[in-house]
């Protein structure tokens, strides 16, 4: 068996309101917890509901690790230039304390221009600011003063530098990640080159890896985190069904901000934005075939952009852990379904 740290990530994208989204969210979260998963991680989007509906994680995590025990809670991500880099060292330190040692930190410089306006930065200034900002977060953690001799994190935090996670989408990226001794964070998808529109996601995902373990200090483990799409059905036919509107979608935005995606048919989109599909069957051939899972220590799996029913939601999560993860050698932690059941 091979040990792989599975987890469950959502955009908090039902279709519904933000206070249900919140509570299916939450739903969702216990249910993989329920099955033995090990990590949870949620995104922060700011303005745009149909990207994400959740701007404040540390808030909502908050929330989960009160109605929770064991599973890891992460951000994936927190957009860290657009936030106060020592109230986020401030709150990250106080959720730990309330979590029990639980908060993973995922962090990014963001991908939505329009978004960076509202704080006073384009997107151009995002990368420069999202240094800056780390640094001052690292600094905070690691107990340094904060602008007078007085003046240091409380509560005290040194734990938490080494649970940051950077998610980025290029190979000198994962280098710096690996240099500084982080976790590395691969997306479920990106844009391929022009050049190479049919590119397989692990070879543009490989080198990436190949670069982090290069840079990785010696002695420090590697942490090295792959999501994926994967949407698993006890019917072939439904999944495929309830997938074709929310790829039909993706694909439209994606052409909408210059990115190619060849075809028009689901099975073309399904190529194209890296979507597991279909049966425990079918999923597991699909991510044995994928390459870049065999060198990760996690693995989260999320449903967007199908964006399926809440019940389907959890059905998924239960396939994943109960066939899929079996079939493809990987451990999970015992389900306590039977042990919550009530008489």
């Amino acid at each position: 068996m091979s040990q792989k740290r599975l987890g469950f990530f959502t955009r908090l994208l039902d279709k519904t309101g933000p206070q249900q989204r919140y509570r299916l969210a939450l739903e969702q979260i216990q249910h993989a917890e329920r099955h033995g998963f090990a990590t949870a991680w949620i995104a922060q989007h700011h303005f745009h509901e149909h990207e994400g509906g959740l701007p404040s994680p540390l808030v909502f995590l908050a929330w989960a690790a009160a109605q929770t025990r064991r599973i890891r809670l992460g951000t994936a991500i927190i957009t860290l230039p657009l936030e106060n880099a020592l109230r986020v060292a401030e709150d990250t330190a106080v959720l730990d304390l309330l979590a029990q040692g639980r908060l993973e930190i995922g962090l990014g410089s963001g991908g939505t221009p329009s978004s960076f306006l509202p704080f006073g930065l384009n997107i151009d200034q995002r990368g420069a600011v999202f240094s800056e900002h780390l640094q001052v977060l690292l600094h905070a953690w690691n107990g340094d003063t904060l602008g007078h001799a007085d003046n240091r994190l409380y509560p005290a935090a040194p734990q938490l530098a080494s649970r940051v996670w950077i998610a980025t989408f290029s190979v000198e990226g994962a280098a710096r990640a690996g240099q500084a001794g982080q976790g590395l964070m691969l997306s479920r998808t990106q844009p391929r080159p022009h050049h190479q529109p049919q590119l397989a996601l692990d070879a543009i995902q490989n080198p990436m890896i190949d670069a982090y373990l290069a840079a990785l200090p010696a002695g420090v483990a590697p942490r090295i985190l792959a999501s994926r799409t994967a949407f698993v059905s006890d019917s072939r036919q439904q999944a495929r069904a309830l997938a074709l509107a929310g790829l039909s979608s993706q694909a439209q935005q994606y052409r909408a901000a210059g990115h190619q995606v060849a075809g028009d048919t689901l099975d073309d989109y399904i190529a194209a934005f890296d979507v597991h599909l279909g049966t425990a069957d079918d999923v597991s051939s699909s991510l044995a075939a994928d390459s870049t899972l065999l060198r990760a220590t996690d693995i989260s799996f999320q449903v967007h952009s199908i964006d399926p029913p809440h019940q389907d939601i959890l059905r998924s999560i239960e396939l994943i852990a109960s066939e899929v993860s079996p079939a493809l050698g990987w451990t999970t932690a015992p389900s306590t379904v039977a042990q919550e059941t009530p008489a």
